[in-house]
């Protein structure tokens, strides 16, 4: 019987542990907003750098999607913080954490691939996040942003990933 006790416990423990990691990912939308907000201005702004930097037609199409998209989501962002009448974070602070999170890319021969590197992890995190928020959410208009953003981010991934295995 303290075979069955113990194991129960244990079970009970794990389902609460995955009860809280859910809720210690779930944002409030106005986490979400500003957070996706300086993740999307970081990815735009490494690449511009990169579309800058490289010499490489693969990698400057890639940059110009990235642009366009990320762009486009802001614009959405910004649209459902108004809708909301959220209160979000000025703009300075967002592009403060923007550049915070805009991931260090080497000059020279490794450029592309490092930039790639960047790319497929960024978007990786994007993705999860749009993912869970989508699953957790309960305001109907960021569910449907996530939604419509993810295939633009997965697509983005299969870029990303395509850039990288090609150098």
């Amino acid at each position: 019987m303290s075979r069955m006790a113990t194991r129960l416990r244990t079970a009970s423990f794990v389902t609460l542990l995955g009860l809280f990691a859910n809720s210690a990912f779930a944002q409030s939308p106005v986490e979400f907003i500003n957070d996706a907000s300086a993740k999307g201005m970081a990815d735009i702004e490494a690449s511009r750098l990169a579309h800058q930097k490289t010499e490489s037609k693969e990698v400057k199409d890639y940059t110009i999607a990235v642009i366009n998209d990320r762009t486009t989501a802001n614009q959405h962002l910004a649209k459902i913080a108004k809708q909301l009448d959220l209160p979000v974070a000025p703009r300075e602070e967002v592009v403060d954490k923007a550049k915070a999170l805009m991931p260090e890319v080497k000059d020279g021969a490794t450029f592309d691939q490092a930039y790639a590197a960047s790319q497929v992890k960024t978007t990786q995190e994007a993705i999860e996040q749009l993912q869970q928020t989508a699953q957790t959410t309960d305001v109907p208009e960021i569910k449907a942003f996530a939604e419509e953003t993810l295939p633009k981010l997965q697509n983005h991934l299969q870029m990303a990933r395509a850039l990288q295995a090609g150098r």
